[in-house]
């Protein structure tokens, strides 16, 4: 059975984003772990949504996964990017996991450096995104879903289903 990790923030966390896409994967045979960057309940942005935390972010392996995937949402650049989020985006980058994010978390996968040479989509709502991606060697695709290899990125909410069903293909 495959394994995924899915990555909110613990205030804040986009709630389209990791429902759609924890449902998509679950409802097709994969299991689904939540990590964030506190234990106990993340609470979702703009409605009452919560989450139960399975995984402190720090103590999750990319080996114990066969991906890693960060959601968007206003409180994902205060909570996760860091050392943390890039230690285990690293980790699957280097060892051949898929990986990928969603919404305004394609910039910490920028941050962590994993995205050199690769294409990307993300939010880009302050029109930053393609500085951003170009400073980190990427390259900004204007579209919904984006797949390069083993990294699927998506622009937002809206997308949230087609960027579940490429993770689901991609595992």
């Amino acid at each position: 059975m495959k394994k995924a990790l899915l990555v909110i923030s613990s205030k804040d966390f986009q709630p389209i984003e990791y429902g759609m896409t924890k449902r998509i994967l679950e409802e097709n045979g994969t299991l689904v772990y939540t990590a964030s960057d506190k234990v106990g309940i993340a609470k979702a942005a703009y409605t009452n949504d919560k989450a139960e935390v399975d995984i402190l972010l720090e103590d999750a392996r990319a080996a114990d996964y066969d991906g890693v995937f960060f959601i968007g949402g206003p409180g994902a650049m205060d909570c996760l990017d860091n050392e943390k989020s890039y230690k285990i985006l690293r980790e699957a980058s280097s060892s051949g996991k898929a990986f990928g994010a969603i919404c305004i978390s394609t910039r910490i996968l920028a941050n962590a450096g994993v995205l050199k040479n690769k294409k990307a989509a993300g939010w880009n709502g302050d029109n930053e995104l393609d500085k951003i991606l170009y400073a980190a060697g990427a390259e900004y695709i204007r579209e919904p879903v984006v797949k390069d290899g083993k990294i699927i990125t998506a622009d937002g909410p809206k997308s949230a289903e087609a960027w579940g069903k490429e993770i689901l293909k991609i595992l």
